[in-house]
Parts: structure tokens; sequence; C-alpha cells
């Protein structure tokens, strides 16, 4: 199935039937056979080729990456900023719709990676990501679709060999994987779920 919908690049909020999609980046065909072959060298903790995966950096602007069945790969970014008047629930009411699109355009989700954030420098988007996050689970549960937080300096470690590497670190190495990423929390969803298919147990 191919994710791609020329409506998704519209950028909107509006929940009136409107776009969630700040930006979709084309599929990336096969993974490379390292990472689709259960036999090959990075089988550890494989998830059968045929699973879908969803890899998230949740925050105001969510990254996010998506492996389908067929192994190829969606990715970009999808702002959950309030527009004026209205109500801080707002955004998790969007977040939550978007994953229930997502869902539904995929076919099934049999499992969802997030991003762990232990520190977050400003209260607000410490308050941001636990709304996200309480949102993301108890959807989760509803839907019965396995869930697992992974820490940042593992993602990082994963992606670069460094766990304190920067943003721009993690970005390059999306590029040199072949992701022409231009948003950070793009990249970041993307080192995730390249993590997920190497290590990950759901």
């Amino acid at each position: 199935m191919n994710l791609m919908k020329s409506a998704w690049t519209d950028g909107s909020d509006d929940l009136a039937g409107k776009s969630l999609y700040a930006c979709v980046r084309a599929p990336h065909g096969a993974l490379p056979e390292s990472l689709s072959d259960p036999s090959g060298p990075h089988a550890k903790g494989y998830v059968t080729m045929h699973s879908t995966i969803l890899a998230l950096d949740l925050g105001t602007t969510t990254g996010w990456a998506l492996r389908l069945g067929d192994a190829s790969l969606n990715h970009g970014f999808v702002h959950f900023k309030p527009q004026r008047f209205e109500g801080g629930g707002m955004r998790y009411l969007r977040f939550k719709r978007w994953l229930g699109e997502i869902r539904l355009l995929a076919g099934e989700i049999n499992g969802i990676y997030f991003e762990e954030v232990r520190r977050h420098l400003g209260v607000d988007a410490a308050h941001v990501y636990g709304g996200l996050l309480a949102t993301l689970t108890s959807w989760c549960e509803h839907h019965r679709i396995a869930y697992r937080g992974v820490p940042v300096g593992t993602i990082k470690r994963h992606a670069t060999g460094m766990g304190r590497a920067s943003k721009a670190s993690v970005m390059e190495a999306m590029r040199i994987a072949g992701h022409p990423v231009t948003d950070s929390n793009e990249a970041d969803a993307l080192a995730l779920l390249h993590w997920a298919i190497d290590e990950g147990d759901i």
C-alpha cells in the first residue's frame, strides 16, 4: 500500500476534514538486505517483514516513520500546535485522530515505538510530551497495539555510534542512510525506526 496522497501535504490542522500532515516523504523502497533478511547479521529481535511498525518522536512537532508490510518506508512530521482561540486539549484530540488515520491507511499497526525522554529543557515541553504520551499509550491499549519507549541515548548510539550525538549528527546519519530529511524530529523518528527493525522486540 502506498501511503503517499497528494492531499496529505496541505499542512492544515483543521479538524473539519483537512489534512493533519505537515510533511510527507516519498517511500524509499525495500530495506537493505541486512535489515530485511531475518537470517542476516541484524536478526536479533527481528520484527517479521510482514509487520507494520510506527516510530514516533513526540512533541508539538511530531516526527514519524512507518515501515509497511512490504518493507517500504514512509516518514515525515506533523504539527499539533493549538490554533488561536482553541484550548490546549485540542492538540491531543488532533493527535488521536492522526493516529487513527495512520492506522486506517496502513491497514494495521503491529507495534509502536516512541522516543522516551526523561528530561526536558522547559516545563511546557514536558507537559506537552506527557499529554501526547498519555494519549498514545491509552490509544494503543484501546486498540491492543504493542508499544515501547526507547531511551534517547540508545537511539542516538545506534544511529551515530555516540549516545550524546547532536541533532545535526542524527540528521546526517539518516541522510547517509538514504533519507532526505530536513527536520530533526523526522530524523529522530527514522533513527528510532531503524533501531526497532534491528533490535526491537514487539
